[in-house]
């Protein structure tokens, strides 16, 4: 049996627009008749995902397999590395975390998950027809080259010829493309196929004279320039989208009958320090009924008619930062004031009494006051909870009706034990989740993707008495249309004859 074709796409830096172009070029060979799997080696995301099989994942590579149009799993994302703080992260291997490192603990310890890196690689390559690789940063990064697992030691083992992004949105593409050029070795340098230059907006015309340059220069050619695509509602990987002005997931005209008036439901997420799942407000920020806001600052939960409490990487971290911002104490006084407050995987945790960590999991604290507006406690052990997950709400609450399907999954470390004053809020396929309080205001669950559900969607208008008739968006079929979108438009900016020369598919 034949292995796959396979392409990589590298990067200048980091967020030179790499995953979005992967998920395209997988739209369009898709589309094209191909069966095309997308693989990351290591990703360092908060924003993961659990498979079918319970196995952690990235999220960029889930939007790359929906683009697709295949199933996600693990070994598209074998290596994943999730922050706990600014010098350590939790190192998930084939989907299930081995333990949590020191950066420079990681850098000794990565040369060692080659062999993992290969074994997915190959999977795949004996599965589809085509794998298209995404490398991770820059791979000309001097100080990590001989540690590299990401760029171009994976290209040499899946044997893929490399094409080459550079960022033109943030100045100095040139100098960017060229300069990483320079900085490859010889043989590292052959593999590079071709160059695109990404997120551009204007007329082409007026970069030839840099582009013919670049082709003298680096004697590669330009595959093309692809265009900054505005509105595109595609799911982000790194939660630095979220500070981005311009992230608009959902058309303008779909809200703009409710941004003037006070009929909108004002939703104010939380933003902690180590934030994770972020997409879990894609639904509500989608909806034209929520007036949805991420807040950093006590002040911005004051008009609060329903407060979000994120997941969390560091859950008793993040609830010192609650405590310390003054946040805590609003949140507490917005609830006894009859606002509503739910809790999704650490913010759920949060909402609790108390947090104990004996084993120091979490945090070297060892026990930690929580916001008491559940009668929950949560004990943190090693072991990790990942799942696809279905849940039925069984508690009398007002905000959603007895019966609501809330389809999802889990991933968290830490159980949690109800008291006498909390209800069980859901059962699921595996038994009891979440909890209610504060006369049914106030809810907590461990499932991701909670707000995805029109069920929660319709209940949450319904209690806030939003219009009837206003219109549920389908996000499924939005996302499929904006897959669409985006192999549209690289089909016009990119040389995608020449790239499927280069890949050896014609």
């Amino acid at each position: 049996m034949s292995l796959a074709k396979t392409i990589m796409l590298q990067g200048t830096a980091s967020h030179a627009g790499k995953t979005l172009l992967v998920a395209g070029l997988a739209r369009i060979m898709a589309q094209d008749g191909y069966s095309v799997a997308p693989f990351k080696s290591q990703n360092m995301s908060l924003n993961s995902w659990a498979d079918a099989d319970g196995g952690e994942m990235g999220r960029a590579q889930v939007v790359q397999a929906e683009a697709a149009g295949i199933e996600p799993r693990v070994d598209m994302n074998p290596i994943l590395l999730k922050p706990t703080s600014d010098t350590g992260s939790q190192v998930v291997v084939h989907g299930q975390p081995i333990g949590t490192m020191t950066a420079q603990t990681y850098q000794d310890f990565k040369l060692g998950l080659l062999d993992a890196v290969s074994e997915s690689l190959e999977r795949l390559r004996r599965e589809f027809q085509v794998v298209i690789i995404e490398g991770a940063g820059s791979p000309a990064e001097i100080n990590f080259r001989g540690r590299d697992i990401a760029n171009m030691t994976v290209a040499e083992i899946a044997d893929a010829p490399v094409l080459l992004i550079g960022d033109i949105e943030r100045g100095g593409v040139f100098a960017s493309l060229v300069g990483t050029m320079e900085l490859l070795e010889a043989e590292e340098r052959e593999r590079v196929a071709g160059l695109i230059i990404n997120k551009f907006r204007g007329d082409r015309s007026i970069l030839e004279p840099g582009l013919d340059f670049l082709e003298a220069r680096c004697r590669r050619p330009v595959l093309g320039v692809a265009p900054f695509i505005r509105g595109l509602r595609i799911e982000e990987e790194d939660s630095v989208a979220l500070t981005d002005p311009r992230r608009a997931l959902w058309p303008s005209d779909v809200r703009q009958d409710f941004k003037d008036n006070d009929e909108q439901v004002k939703v104010r997420a939380v933003r902690l320090p180590r934030i994770s799942n972020f997409t879990d407000f894609d639904a509500l920020e989608g909806c034209p009924g929520f007036d949805f806001r991420l807040v950093e600052h006590a002040a911005g939960l004051a008009d609060a008619d329903l407060i979000v409490i994120p997941g969390t990487k560091s859950t008793i971290s993040d609830l010192r930062f609650l405590w310390s911002s003054g946040m805590a104490a609003e949140i507490i006084r917005k609830a006894k004031a009859g606002a509503a407050v739910i809790g999704i995987c650490g913010g759920y945790q949060m909402l609790g009494t108390k947090i104990l960590d004996p084993q120091g999991i979490d945090s070297s604290a060892g026990s930690i006051k929580a916001l008491g507006l559940l009668d929950v406690e949560t004990v943190f052990a090693p072991e990790k909870d990942t799942r696809q997950e279905m849940g039925e709400v069984v508690a009398e609450t007002p905000l959603l009706p007895e019966g609501a399907r809330i389809r999802g999954y889990e991933i968290h470390m830490g159980q949690s034990r109800l008291g006498p004053e909390a209800s069980q809020f859901l059962q699921t396929g595996h038994g009891a989740d979440g909890a209610v309080g504060g006369n049914g205001l106030v809810l907590g669950s461990y499932i991701h993707g909670f707000f995805d559900s029109d069920d929660v969607l319709a209940g949450l208008l319904s209690y806030f008495g939003c219009p009837a008739e206003l219109p549920l968006i389908d996000r499924g079929l939005i996302k499929e249309h904006d897959y669409d979108r985006l192999a549209r438009e690289l089909r016009v900016s990119l040389d995608i004859e020449k790239i499927y020369d280069i890949v050896g598919l014609r």
